[in-house]
């Protein structure tokens, strides 16, 4: 009986403690997550490799959990913290009994018998005080643990939280302090020193007792080649291999796109970039490089970004040059908004072909032009008259595109720009009006260079998308420096973007601006690189840019001063285009613009427009139908000669037999009056015989300034009197007299250059030109204070 009773008790008392036991298993907590720390934030390259960190909230070099173990350390860390990691289940039983029997004996604790999954439990509870509670707590723990997480995860956690010495948490942190790389490229014998630094990283580490550190270094090595690791000949030389004496910097080439990934929301991440890591290293290293030259003309600040542009992809950005911080080293220019000098000119052609308001030749006008006190002037301060539209982006006059943009109108270009893709230009059209295509609004690097990558998306992709617009939305996106999938990318949702066959065209003339003194002779190399690229230079030589197109990669580049000093001879070709040409030595490529489009037309070769049959030269040009609306020549007329081709005649004054028919290239009479300067072999139209009526409404001459109706301010001299403003006229005829009249007083007669000083009072005024043949202009215009 009593035996019973007493078998039943027993049987009670197992049943209960079972229960306690379970209890006590669910009752304490694991973390969630099991790891509640900030983390360092890294960039990675496409291929893995660190680029640049930024250390933690708390000042610990503690980088994000991996995702993989690498097999030396796994290997290293299991023989000497836990041989048995893989056989038990969170507690090893013969490892605590053990330090038990070596606590009692010591009269204090000196081991724990603690498994990999103890110590990753006391590190998630925050290394707790070492007490016979806790150790039972984290005991229990452990087997939770065990029961929750796989021994790969367990053994990931330990790894990526240990104490490595100092402020270094974690296997990846400690390999690129201690070794400046990365763990899966270490050697045994680096693994095995890592994998006894967390057992006491206070004591024994990198540059502190380093005879004690080697000598655990070697017992492990020995351990490993008892394992089957290493063989004997390994061994030896492993232990010979040498210990770190000092903490390496971990690399830092890609500085500027880390604290951008921070502010977009990254922070604490583990960001694996699009960026190709040896491009960046040597973009970063060929613009310091640069950029140290620079600092002798007192510009101090650089970038450069590279991307492919069939997918958007950055593969390079260096957001700004090196620097101890005085000149704004630490600004990404990349997203800085600066003004962009003549890099909106070629989308300006481009929209201008789109529209049909002009084909890839025609004359543009390049004469002075006063609008809303705005006075364009050309770099060089001359006028061409005209000038072909794509010799007009080579050369990147100021003065034809003002005049294309004022045609365009920049009501309607301010929303192609939106169109396309740039943000930045928020403020209304007339907020910038036509000083926004020499740079009067602003733009970033980063947002430039994402619409010229669309316009060559736009036009490679063409062929495979033959939509009957010309484009497709999907190839106008921003640059992406995170890898994307087709589903990811951030389509505009707008509409009105650029026309494939525009884009060629405009290309096509990128390809011919003359390069800079660095580049002469370019095209007598085998290894020359065909690249389509324009410059851009803001008022005040502010801003220096280049941006450059080989076809698979695009190269843009920014040089200045960060807090907009300008500087003598910053301009786009002297300053950024010899660093935009040294950095595609670094990528392959050469355009080929073999895309065709339209059917061939028979185009005048002076005015670029469609020929007509007066046309004295004409060639053929492939055009999209939607280029040549209207766009037949208006500048090749017959004109009726005597026989001595000195005057025009008509049948009232001369005999029609004796007539001759001359095709003849006639420009206005501003136009004509600044092409002769340029072109001295251009002949203006003859005059009218003597006793010939004119039968056709004929302008000989016009009006420079005022050329309509506006508000003059006349200046005032050094002793406060009215001072004078000049007029200017343009004739044909250059040996014509011409009278000035202001209302009704006689100014006087000039001939050759027609410029009169005019001094009026405030008012409205007339002003009446009448040259030797009797034909008048009149003008009114207001003086205002």
């Amino acid at each position: 009986m009593n035996k019973a009773i007493t078998h039943i008790l027993q049987h009670k008392i197992k049943i209960g403690i079972s229960l306690l036991l379970i209890g006590f298993f669910y009752l304490i907590p694991l973390p969630k997550p099991l790891f509640n720390a900030p983390y360092v934030t890294t960039l990675e390259s496409t291929e893995g490799e660190l680029l640049s960190a930024m250390i933690a909230d708390d000042q610990q070099w503690r980088f994000p959990e991996s995702d993989s173990m690498p097999y030396k350390f796994e290997n290293a860390i299991r023989l000497f913290e836990d041989e048995y990691f893989y056989y038990h289940f969170g507690v090893n039983p013969i490892s605590i009994m053990r330090a038990i029997s070596q606590n009692i004996s010591q009269g204090r604790i000196v081991s724990g018998g603690s498994t990999i999954s103890m110590q990753t439990i006391r590190m998630a509870f925050g290394n707790q005080e070492r007490t016979y509670g806790q150790k039972l707590i984290e005991l229990f723990s452990a087997l939770k643990l065990e029961a929750y997480y796989s021994k790969t995860e367990i053994l990931q956690a330990y790894a990526d939280h240990a104490p490595f010495g100092g402020n270094i948490v974690g296997l990846k942190a400690a390999s690129y302090r201690y070794f400046g790389r990365p763990a899966h490229k270490l050697s045994w014998a680096e693994s095995a020193m890592l994998a006894i630094l967390p057992n006491n990283p206070s004591s024994i580490f990198p540059g502190k007792n380093q005879e004690k550190l080697k000598a655990k270094r070697d017992r492990l090595l020995l351990k490993i080649h008892e394992n089957g690791f290493l063989t004997k000949d390994e061994l030896y030389l492993a232990q010979q291999e040498k210990l770190p004496n000092s903490l390496k910097p971990l690399p830092n080439s890609a500085y500027h796109l880390l604290h951008r990934a921070i502010s977009e929301g990254h922070k604490g991440e583990n960001i694996k970039s699009t960026l190709q890591s040896k491009l960046q290293k040597e973009v970063d290293r060929k613009l310091n490089r640069y950029a140290r030259r620079m600092r002798y003309n007192q510009i101090h600040n650089a970038a450069a970004i590279v991307l492919d542009t069939e997918t958007g992809n950055t593969l390079a950005y260096v957001g700004n040059a090196k620097g101890n911080g005085d000149h704004g080293q630490h600004v990404d220019i990349i997203t800085a908004q600066r003004s962009p000098g003549s890099l909106l000119k070629p989308i300006l052609y481009a929209a201008a072909l789109d529209e049909g308001l002009i084909m890839p030749k025609q004359l543009l006008p390049d004469k002075p032009l006063f609008y809303k006190g705005f006075t364009p002037k050309n770099f060089d301060k001359k006028y061409r008259g005209v000038v072909p539209a794509d010799d007009a982006l080579v050369s990147s006059l100021n003065v034809p595109f003002v005049h294309l943009l004022l045609e365009y109108g920049y009501e309607k270009f301010h929303q192609k720009l939106q169109n396309i893709g740039f943000k930045s230009f928020h403020q209304p059209a007339y907020h910038y009006g036509l000083s926004m295509i020499l740079g009067g609004g602003e733009t970033s690097l980063w947002e430039i260079t994402s619409v010229y990558s669309s316009m060559v998306r736009a036009l490679n992709n063409y062929t495979e998308r033959p939509l009957r617009k010309g484009y497709s939305k999907e190839d106008y996106h921003s640059n992406y420096y995170i890898p994307r999938s087709n589903n990811e990318v951030q389509k505009l949702e707008s509409d009105g973007f650029l026309r494939a066959p525009s884009i060629r065209y405009t290309l096509d003339a990128m390809q011919r601006v003359e390069r800079p003194d660095q580049e002469a002779g370019w095209q007598y190399y085998g290894s020359s690189k065909n690249i389509a690229w324009k410059t851009g230079t803001s008022y005040g030589h502010r801003d220096a840019w280049a941006i450059g197109i080989n076809g698979k990669y695009l190269v843009g580049v920014w040089i200045g001063n960060a807090d907009g000093e300008g500087r003598p001879g910053l301009t786009g070709v002297s300053a950024a285009a010899p660093l935009m040409f040294d950095l595609f030595t670094l990528v392959d490529g050469s355009l080929k613009l073999d895309q065709y489009f339209g059917e061939e037309k028979q185009v005048c070769s002076q005015s670029g427009m469609l020929a007509n049959k007066n046309c004295q030269e004409t060639h053929t040009l492939l055009l999209d139908d939607y280029m040549t609306k209207g766009n037949t020549c208006t500048y090749h007329k017959v004109l009726h000669l005597n026989q001595e081709e000195t005057h025009q005649v008509n049948s009232s004054c001369y005999n029609l037999s004796e007539m001759k028919n001359k095709k003849w290239f006639v420009l206005p009479p501003v136009e004509a009056w600044y092409y002769q300067k340029f072109k001295p072999n251009y002949q203006s139209v003859p005059p009218y015989l003597a006793n010939c009526e004119q039968t056709e409404s004929k302008t000989y001459f016009d009006l420079i300034y005022p050329s309509s109706f506006r508000k003059v301010h006349i200046p005032l001299d050094q002793e406060g009197q009215l001072g004078q403003v000049i007029f200017e006229a343009a004739h044909e005829d250059v040996q014509t007299q011409v009278y000035w009249h202001l209302d009704n007083t006689y100014l006087g007669v000039t001939k050759a250059t027609h410029q009169m000083g005019i001094q009026a009072e405030k008012g409205i005024h007339l002003l009446t030109l009448v040259d030797e043949m009797g034909n008048e202009i009149r003008q009114k215009f207001e003086v205002v204070d």
